[in-house]
């Protein structure tokens, strides 16, 4: 087997050979048995489950709630050849029974799924025709509820291991204290799963945490004295475009990045990145995520994240080469209570949560009683608009609204334009066509293959400079080849949607359970503070606080960290003042200690708490004030 393994990796990736704990889950899951994977960011969790989907007979399906990293996944996964797809509520109903036929027909050998489909009884009946062999649960914190972004569609899980019951699973995540990892076991029903973990160590990685008001005049100070590639965090849209036009103001080369962008333009950007055509990319937590670059030498937070187990995977996207980086946060005397507000923000009142239900069902025109199974678009800014709420409150109450099992909410879906045509070549020639139309045509065809086998990825931008056309007449020009049944469009989009996982009930019959409200805000509050008290701390090793909170024993300072850097400073600097008064007081010298601080430059507490410690110890004596040096041997 090992053998088997090693040569699939090879021929599909181009490794001689796997990663820390990597062998040992694929052994694990080829076995048949239930396995989970604590790996941390970079640590390549992906290749534990595609490498053995490739060796067993059959279908692999993999459940996963990030959209963009499903389609990057797959994007991959196809330019090395395997068969892979993908479902999820944005898709059209062609386009999901095009996925399911190939699945079907075995034609695919993964299936990555977003929670929610398997909401549907209907859609989990459809997946008993499939020759499903693997089940993997990705960011498997997601099932507990004790985890930091706890998901309640992921519970729908346990559906589809009753549909396959022979089929192991395989639960991965990068970050899970204890609790998370055995609550993830037990929602999965797993029996005796074998565990493999690494330890949350980064040798590589340094954390510094440095203390400034002015973050922006901080940031560019860091970024000119630290060179290579970054990324800068922060919490907001509007911010990421504000510091980068900073950084660019003080000569360093920087872009910005969130889930706002057109999908072009995101790619643009990220390969500008990735490609050090731009050297710092600033960006809310949209980015980061499948983004293999290794050279990463530091990632910056300018906002504090709300728990360590989202800042450690941040973080983590640092030094995956293994060659030393940074981790950098910049704290202010104001974050604190910004975290604060932020748990706030995140359970608004019961009341307000239960109006913005029913205004929520209004806005999407569902009538009591009706809406099940029902995925919907979701205008997040009209509908805060129209009812005078801040957006913030509302997507706590749609989130609390969906971890109490009413509806499915899901933040920015993006999804790319995409064509297949519904004709063969020869009959095109048979169409009458506007030539605005026809040139628009001839733009699609010969820049883009595949279209007459399966949906393909296309661009209005890069048909328009094709064509000669504006992009709104290729948007023109695509819909009207959709309506002469030639080809069929989806438009690109992004937007929430919200699926309705009962029907409509009147909000006075809402239970907001203790678990969801009270007991996770209580949790919320515990990560926050474990976050301020690693952030504000300067008694103890930021990785040892970091190891603590995750549940591993430390078993010695990283002497890396800014704490720890300081903490060797001092020592550093009481050395040499120790030498420096055994080399005065040598030969039977003596003198008072008032005459001693002129001599050294450190307050005299300071200095008086040295010669005590010297005392102890027995290298000095201490008569009233006056300092002798002791005759004993020790010295």
């Amino acid at each position: 087997m090992t053998d088997s393994i090693h040569s699939v990796l090879k021929q599909h990736w181009g490794y001689d050979s796997f990663r820390p704990r990597q062998e040992e889950i694929i052994n694990s899951i080829l076995s048949g048995r239930d396995t989970i994977g604590l790996l941390p960011t970079g640590g390549g969790k992906s290749i534990t489950f595609q490498v053995p989907a490739l060796m067993i007979d059959g279908l692999t399906v993999v459940i996963t709630p990030l959209i963009s990293l499903m389609k990057d996944q797959v994007d991959n996964l196809r330019q090395r050849h395997i068969s892979a797809c993908y479902l999820h509520a944005a898709l059209t109903r062609r386009e999901s029974e095009r996925v399911i036929d190939r699945c079907r027909l075995g034609k695919a050998k993964m299936l990555y799924l977003s929670p929610e489909k398997l909401v549907s009884k209907s859609f989990v009946e459809t997946l008993r025709q499939l020759p499903v062999k693997m089940i993997v649960v990705d960011e498997a914190h997601c099932i507990s509820q004790w985890g930091y972004d706890f998901r309640p569609s992921y519970l729908k899980i346990t559906e589809l291991r009753k549909l396959f019951p022979s089929a192991p699973v395989l639960a991965l995540t990068a970050s899970a204290t204890p609790e998370v990892v055995e609550d993830i076991a037990r929602q999965l029903g797993m029996k005796s799963p074998a565990v493999f973990r690494l330890s949350f160590t980064r040798k590589n990685l340094s954390y510094i945490v440095r203390y400034a008001d002015n973050k922006e005049g901080k940031l560019v100070e860091i970024l000119s004295r630290v060179g290579g590639c970054a990324i800068v965090y922060v919490r907001s849209r509007k911010r990421t475009r504000e510091i980068a036009q900073s950084l660019c103001k003080g000569g360093i080369s920087a872009s910005f990045y969130h889930a706002g962008l057109a999908p072009e333009e995101k790619e643009e950007r990220q390969n500008a990145w990735k490609n050090d055509e731009v050297r710092v990319m600033v960006a809310t937590n949209a980015f980061g995520m499948g983004i293999d670059k290794p050279d990463v030498r530091i990632v910056v937070h300018v906002d504090l994240p709300s728990s360590l187990e989202e800042y450690y995977q941040e973080a983590g996207r640092a030094g995956r080469d293994g060659q030393e980086s940074l981790a950098v946060i910049i704290a202010s005397r104001h974050d604190k209570a910004t975290l604060k507000r932020r748990l706030a923000e995140a359970f608004p009142d019961k009341d307000l949560i239960r109006s913005i239900y029913n205004n929520v069902g209004a806005f999407l025109d569902i009538p009591m009683g009706e809406g099940y199974n029902t995925v919907n678009e979701f205008n997040l800014p009209l509908f805060c608009q129209r009812h005078n709420l801040h957006p913030v409150a509302v997507n706590g109450a749609l989130k609390i609204l969906s971890q109490s099992g009413y509806i499915d909410y899901s933040e920015q879906i993006e999804t790319r334009s995409r064509v297949m045509m519904l004709v063969t070549k020869d009959d095109l020639y048979g169409l009458d066509l506007l030539p605005v139309t026809e040139r628009v045509l001839n733009a699609l065809l010969r820049n883009y293959t595949g279209l007459f086998a399966d949906y393909v990825y296309i661009s209005e931008s890069v048909l328009s400079s094709a064509s000669g056309l504006t992009e709104e007449q290729v948007y023109e020009g695509l819909l009207a080849l959709s309506r002469h049944h030639a080809l069929h469009y989806v438009p690109k989009k992004v937007a929430p949607y919200i699926f309705y996982a009962t029907s409509r009930e009147e909000p006075r019959y809402l239970v907001i359970p203790r678990s969801v409200y009270e007991e996770r805000q209580q949790q919320m509050k515990h990560r926050i503070d474990a976050m301020i008290d690693f952030a504000y701390r300067t008694d103890q090793c930021r990785v040892n606080s970091m190891l603590r909170y995750f549940g591993e024993t430390p078993t010695g300072d990283c002497g890396k960290c800014d704490v720890c850097r300081a903490i060797r400073k001092a020592v550093d600097n009481y050395t040499d003042i120790e030498r420096q008064l055994l080399y005065i007081l040598r030969h039977g010298n003596t003198i008072k200690v008032t005459e001693l601080l002129p001599s050294f430059n450190v307050p005299g507490e300071k200095l008086t708490e040295i010669i005590r410690a010297m005392v102890d110890d027995g290298r000095l004596r201490l008569e009233g004030d006056t300092v002798y040096a002791n005759s004993s041997p020790n010295l």
